[in-house]
């Protein structure tokens, strides 16, 4: 995959001076953000040694490398958006960002959301697991139909006897 002028991680920045640093292994990701960001970019680039690499031990285990590299491969990614940060500041050994993820496949938008936990261990940022967030909880707003009132759907039928059963 060729290099890119401005960072895939949607920073704003050039790579030169956003993720590649961390990548390359020039420098190590100072928090939690900047490591989830640099995954992105790693998956974005083609570069899955760094995303194997930053693994915690405990989960290097399960990481399907030839998966990664075909989901980086055959994926054209689209941007990442931080939705939220816990923690996992320079000075914190553990924290927590969710994002997501935009990428295409086979003709097909897609986004992955994701919250994703880190530790700090002998001074680095690992990726320790991702679990997908629970989905919004819908509250009905409106007024409730009663059983004996037209359906809701334009039936002309009652409530009850159309969609109320």
């Amino acid at each position: 995959m060729t290099t890119p002028t401005d960072c895939p991680c949607s920073s704003g920045k050039p790579f030169a001076s956003c993720c590649e640093p961390y990548i390359s292994g020039k420098a190590s990701a100072p928090t939690a953000e900047a490591l989830m960001r640099a995954r992105y970019t790693s998956y974005a680039t083609g570069r899955i040694d760094y995303v194997e690499k930053t693994h915690a031990p405990e989960s290097r285990a399960d990481f399907d490398r030839k998966a990664s590299e075909k989901w980086a491969r055959e994926s054209a990614w689209k941007g990442l958006q931080v939705l939220a940060v816990k923690d996992g500041a320079p000075s914190d050994d553990e924290g927590v960002v969710s994002f997501a993820a935009r990428f295409a496949s086979n003709g097909q938008d897609y986004e992955h959301r994701e919250i994703a936990t880190f530790r700090k261990q002998g001074g680095i940022w690992h990726f320790i697991d991702g679990k997908s967030p629970k989905p919004d909880t819908f509250v009905k707003t409106g007024p409730e139909v009663g059983r004996n009132e037209p359906c809701h759907c334009g039936s002309g039928k009652k409530f009850k006897k159309c969609h109320g059963q």
